[in-house]
Formats: structure tokens, sequence, C-alpha cells
């Protein structure tokens, strides 16, 4: 637990150099542009690292569950993402599994980053903050949206390796809405490929 705590620690620096960034017609947001390095000196502390499928204490560690959510919140709008790099271990089961899995972008400075571009005629601000349980988030405009979108997964398939294990897939689709909630599209967003750290076809246990 002590992980977690340092990862609240660490996700509320974050979060002020992030909150209220304005991203203007052709510009491009880059994480690790706007975050630099996560050193001692800034404040960040020792959190859960996830390095080849194996949970490492890091500094600076857990903020990817910021850059998750920065990503989620992009394949919701016109923003284009240019640079998205994904998990290559499934570490977790799909237990109270809430997105579709392969939905997040994983970050390590300074070489994984997530880019996100305005490609569109209007201003963007990102909107980021903690409360005592849950990190919030939100893209403004200044320009009412004419157009709503959901993400879903479309494929999904597991395969046997020839060294034993198991690779998870899926492809990433999003249907797109206009604003009389009619359907105008259905765009390809993704493809993901994961190692699974845990057993596939896990049995739910049932309570008595």
């Amino acid at each position: 637990m002590w992980m977690q705590h340092n990862k609240v620690k660490n996700l509320k620096i974050a979060v002020k150099k992030l909150n209220r960034v304005i991203i203007k017609p052709g510009e491009t947001f880059s994480y690790w542009r706007l975050l630099g390095n996560t050193t001692k000196r800034k404040g960040y502390v020792d959190g859960m690292v996830l390095f080849y499928g194996q949970v490492k204490k890091g500094i600076g560690g857990g903020l990817c569950q910021l850059s998750n959510l920065i990503y989620w919140m992009t394949l919701h709008t016109p923003l284009t993402v240019t640079e998205r790099h994904r998990h290559s271990y499934d570490v977790f089961p799909d237990s109270k599994r809430t997105q579709p899995f392969g939905s997040g972008a994983t970050c390590a400075y300074n070489y994984l980053d997530l880019q996100i571009k305005n490609e569109t005629n209007n201003t963007y601000q990102l909107v980021v903050y903690l409360t005592d349980s849950h990190l919030v988030g939100e893209w403004r405009s200044d320009a009412l949206a004419i157009r709503n979108y959901e993400v879903y997964e479309k494929e999904h398939w597991i395969t046997h390796e020839y060294w034993g294990g198991y690779v998870r897939h899926n492809k990433i689709h999003r249907k797109v809405f206009n604003i009389d909630k009619i359907q105008i599209g259905d765009e390809y967003i993704t493809e993901n490929h994961a190692i699974m750290m845990y057993e596939p076809f896990l049995e739910v246990t049932k309570s008595l």
C-alpha cells in the first residue's frame, strides 16, 4: 500500500503541471515535454513501476494512471493522438475492468511519450485534478462538440505461443455520432498485443 500512497503524491505533483494546459490549433501536447524528468528534487517519490511485467519501485512511479486517463479522454474528442505506446504485458485479469483491454497509454521518461495534436480549428484545454478518492479529468473546448464517440473493442483473441505462454490481442474502434445521436462512422483506433501475466480462461467463482 505504501506504493499506492506514494503514487498519489506523484500524481499531485504531475497534475499541477498539466492542469489547464491549452492546446491551440496546430499545436501538439507532449506528456514528457510538459512534465520533464521525475526527480527527487522535484518532490517525486518511489512508486509502483511495471517493468517487463514485474512490479518494481521507481521515482515518479504511478504516473501511467495519468497518461492512461488523458489518452482515454482524447479518444472521445476530435484531437489526434500522434504518439502512444501500448502496454507490452497484461498484468491484471478483467475482473471489475470498466474499459476495453488495451485502452491505456504507458509512459516512460523520456522515450515512451504521449503526444496529441490539435488538428481542429478550436482551442482545447486539459483539466486534471485529484479528489480524496479519484483522479479526474476532462478536455474543454471553446466550441460546442458536434461529434460524440463511443470507444469499444471490436475484435479480441488469445494465442498460445510456442514458448508456453499466452498473448492477448484486440482491436480498438470508436463509433462516431452526430449531434442528433445518429451514428455516422466507425473508426479504427489501434491494435494491441500483450503477454498475459496470469492464466487465461480463469473460472468465475460464485459466492454462496
